[in-house]
């Protein structure tokens, strides 16, 4: 038995990721076949360590059991998809909710609906059919993926939104907390304007 938090299913969320990736790379592939253009640019994906894991269950006052780790928070694997226009976000999600074996258990759209920093982002949640085992006893089991789907303009503002939340030692805070507002609303219009853009080659090209 493991000695992580996610015991003797640690392995299966490796693969867990990879066959996701393969599939959606597969259709990301099929997508530029059939159309020309990619549904996106890159995919990241990562198991969180299990020391974070660990970390986070206890700051939600959760037991450190593999059932907290897998079931009660849902993003022991996590993904994010890189597209290179707003659309192709939508294309995506739908691509992905239309996969076989896959349900959403939740999503949020922080794209047209921004948080109030500025950040933007469409957040899922899928439950993925698997032939593993699951915490709960089930064969085959099934496995949470949280996944976070931006354009690169809004990769780059939340990397470096994410560097500053964990700087505790600028200096005035709230100036900054400002100018990222203020260029994650230029950067928004930006997308737009690309997406006109590419709307318009696409039309001129029928």
């Amino acid at each position: 038995m493991s000695g992580s938090i996610y015991g003797h299913f640690e392995p299966y969320l490796e693969e867990i990721l990879s066959d996701f990736s393969r599939k959606i790379e597969a259709l990301n592939q099929r997508q530029k076949e059939e159309t020309g253009f990619k549904l996106f640019e890159h995919f990241r994906g990562r198991v969180k360590a299990a020391d974070s894991m660990e970390d986070k269950c206890s700051r939600k006052g959760l037991p450190i059991t593999a059932e907290s780790a897998l079931k009660g928070i849902r993003d022991a694997i996590g993904v994010r998809i890189i597209c290179g226009f707003v659309d192709d976000i939508y294309r995506t999600v739908e691509v992905i909710k239309a996969m076989d074996g896959v349900s959403i258990h939740n999503e949020k759209d922080f794209v047209y609906h921004a948080k109030p920093n500025g950040y933007r982002s469409y957040h899922l949640i899928i439950e993925v059919e698997t032939p593993f085992e699951d915490c709960l006893g089930q064969q085959p089991g099934t496995y949470f993926i949280e996944i976070q789907l931006r354009t690169i303009a809004m990769d780059s503002w939340a990397s470096l939104e994410h560097q500053m939340k964990y700087k505790h030692d600028i200096k005035n805070p709230e100036r900054l907390v400002k100018e990222l507002k203020r260029c994650a609303d230029e950067l928004a219009s930006c997308d737009l304007s690309m997406q006109t853009i590419r709307n318009l080659i696409v039309e001129r090209g029928k």
